[in-house]
């Protein structure tokens, strides 16, 4: 075959290709967890399936061999199985996980030899975030405790009262109304009959919840290699609202119970203590500023000894996430955010530069480790396909893949093209954008622009698959999707990441801008059809554009942004973040007024045109419906086109799968409406 005719032939073999749809999104299998048996011969995982039609999503356990090959189901019918792991015990080699299959979530285990799985616990109100002890003889695990008494408890004779009596701020998080249970670590031990015993509260009497709400889970707490000690994450001080402050507490849990803070003196985030496998360290990651909670996590290692702690990414300017000690002791491996990917890094214990371990165009994140030491397994995703687990040979840094769960469909799909591209901001920094292009990209043709607007407001535009704000998704429906890493997000320093704070609408919104406007200079952009799209902050953004974006754009999208800087600061419930970033109350001083007035969209509704369409969940606490409504009805009463897509159920974000292919339908019909792309 000629070299013209085997162009031609992929060619007709990209166009007979499927496009991903929203549907097709959702069947795709969600692949979590990659911890090794303690032999080494087995890895363990997670994989979780979406049923669009009943709503509903279950995830079930599979194993495969650390060499390769086919992978083997351990569970399977209706009942997720979670926080499951490897267990040595003197009766061998056992998995457990929590399941609610009972009825309420608790401990079962598993032999994966075979046989049926066996419940472990039965605690009323079910438990959350399970450890088992390195000795497999007791649970760490989290309940419900309830420390202040319910309307009907305080009034009896009201039985159908439907209020909130509140007396302080913190009164709901993320999409939780504050109820007067707090959230407590347990100790378990286990019987002769492998049945757990009843459960000593290592918190009683304290109003804290551990791990912290909302993300925390069960990397907040740990158990010490002897088994007699834990520790916990807990946050500290009575002013929750406005505190990042937590700390790593320990507790001799069979001599009495006593919490003993390590971190005193720290006025930052605080989390996820992780003993070395020898007992000699204890290590953490630590945000050093107050107030501040996308401050720098450092990797922080205390001697359990002499209670010396060092600070073992000195000088290194990236933020370190998922601690994972080598068996030998001696380092540990964690991931961080590197110009819009994630890569897996070792740092020795003794100190040192940290060393790279992966590289190239993906998110890779440590999810176990051979008992060896040789080898790692790793989660790789990028923007084209989800998780799938890799094991990294550390000798040569060989990546094999291990599961293939979504082989089969992507398989079927024609791929977008994802390139860096770079821009010079106004300020003459370099900066970073990911730019995704349709399967069928054709130069010679004019496609409309997509400017993506991240939130966080400090969350890098990573090699990460979104099931909601999916690059592959938007390209696939014909429109070239540009993303850039503007000022504010991690991965090129910290000093880059600082930069957003207290200047909401200042080189950030530059930095959005002339990205897009560098892309728009190529000749296959359409400068009549370019659009805007975010949520959270990058919903900000829209908002902000939509007053100051000149006439780029002709239709723009805001999922749960702020529209009005001063109803947010009244409104929200982690009062340390815009204590931090907006510089506190709008009324303590003039100069902080000016930033409000300065940066807030909702002063510049004056100059909306552009069509709009306002996304807002009801149970979205942190960015209140407020903000959405407001935003809407500016909208129409300037008479811009404008359309509202509430979700009476839904928070920050949109949970439900059938909410969620809603979401994509309503999203795709506002763009394809009013940029109409290519057929």
């Amino acid at each position: 075959m000629s070299k013209w005719m085997l162009v031609l032939a992929m060619g007709f073999s990209a166009l007979a290709q499927e496009r991903i749809t929203p549907e097709s999104l959702w069947n795709l299998g969600r692949v979590s967890g990659g911890a090794v048996s303690p032999d080494g011969k087995w890895v363990l995982y997670g994989v979780r399936t979406t049923n669009l039609a009943e709503n509903s999503s279950d995830q079930d356990l599979y194993l495969v061999a650390t060499s390769g090959g086919d992978s083997r189901a351990l569970t399977s019918g209706k009942g997720s199985e979670s926080d499951f792991q490897w267990v040595r015990s003197a009766e061998g080699d056992r998995v457990y996980f929590l399941s609610a299959k009972s009825g309420s979530s608790q401990a079962w285990k598993l032999d994966p030899a075979g046989g049926d799985p066996v419940q472990v616990t039965d605690i009323e109100g079910g438990i959350a975030n399970l450890k088992v002890s390195p000795k497999g003889d007791a649970l760490l695990f989290t309940r419900d405790v309830r420390m202040d008494p319910t309307l009907a408890e305080l009034h009896p004779d009201l039985p159908k009262a439907d209020a909130k009596i509140i007396d302080s701020l913190y009164f709901r998080h993320w999409d939780q109304w504050e109820d007067g249970a707090y959230s407590h670590a347990h100790v378990a031990k286990l019987g002769a009959d492998g049945k757990a015993q009843p459960p000593i509260n290592l918190m009683e009497g304290h109003r804290r919840d551990c791990p912290l709400p909302p993300f925390g889970g069960a990397e907040q707490l740990a158990w010490a290699p002897e088994g007699n000690e834990v520790a916990l994450t807990l946050k500290l001080g009575q002013d929750q609202a406005s505190s990042t402050d937590s700390g790593i507490y320990l507790c001799g849990w069979n001599e009495g119970g006593r919490l003993e803070l390590v971190t005193g003196g720290m006025p930052g985030y605080d989390v996820e203590p992780s003993y070395s496998p020898d007992g000699k360290w204890l290590a953490w990651l630590s945000m050093p500023r107050a107030g501040f909670e996308a401050d720098k996590n450092r990797i922080l290692v205390m001697d359990r000894k002499t209670r010396a702690v060092v600070d073992l990414t000195d000088g290194f300017d990236r933020t370190a996430h998922g601690l994972h000690w080598m068996p030998d002791s001696q380092s540990l491996v964690f991931h961080v955010e590197d110009l819009g990917t994630d890569q897996v890094y070792r740092v020795k214990v003794t100190g040192g530069s940290p060393e790279a371990l992966t590289q190239g165009q993906a998110d890779f994140a440590v999810a176990g480790i051979h008992p060896d030491g040789g080898s790692l397994i790793v989660t790789k995703q990028d923007m084209l396909r989800p998780i799938e687990l890799h094991r990294l040979d550390l000798a040569d840094k060989k990546l094999s893949a291990l599961t293939w769960v979504n082989d089969a469909m992507i398989a079927k799909l024609a791929a977008p093209r994802v390139e860096p591209r770079w821009t010079k901001a106004t300020d003459g920094h370099s900066l970073h954008s990911w730019v995704i292009y349709p399967p069928d990209f054709d130069p010679k043709k004019k496609w409309p622009v997509l400017l993506y607007c991240q939130g966080g407001p400090q969350s890098q535009v990573g090699q990460w698959f979104s099931f909601r704000w999916n690059f592959r998704l938007m390209a696939s429906k014909g429109y070239v999707v540009v993303a850039p890493n503007r000022r504010g997000l991690p991965g090129f320093g910290q000093a880059w990441n600082d930069q957003i704070s207290g200047d909401w609408g200042g080189q950030c919104m530059q930095d959005l801008l002339s990205a897009v406007d560098d892309v728009l200079t190529e000749p296959w952009a359409d400068r009549e059809r370019v659009g805007a799209v975010g949520a959270s902050f990058g919903g900000y953004t829209a908002y902000w554009l939509m007053g100051n974006g000149g006439d780029r754009f002709r239709a723009i999208i805001a999922h749960c942004g702020v529209f009005n800087l001063e109803s947010m600061y009244a409104s929200t419930e982690e009062l340390w973040f815009v204590n931090w970033d907006l510089g506190g109350p709008y009324w303590r001083s003039s100069e902080v007024r000016a930033g409000y007035e300065a940066f807030s969209p909702h002063r510049f509704v004056g100059n909306w045109k552009t069509p709009l369409l306002v996304i807002h969940g009801e149970k979205d606490f942190r960015v209140p419906i407020n903000q959405g409504l407001e935003a809407f009805t500016a909208a129409q009463i300037e008479g811009v086109p404008s359309r509202f897509l509430y979700f009476p159920q839904e928070g920050h974000w949109v949970l439900s799968p059938q909410n969620g292919v809603l979401w994509q339908r309503v999203f795709f019909d506002w763009l394809d409406r009013h940029l109409k792309a290519p057929k």
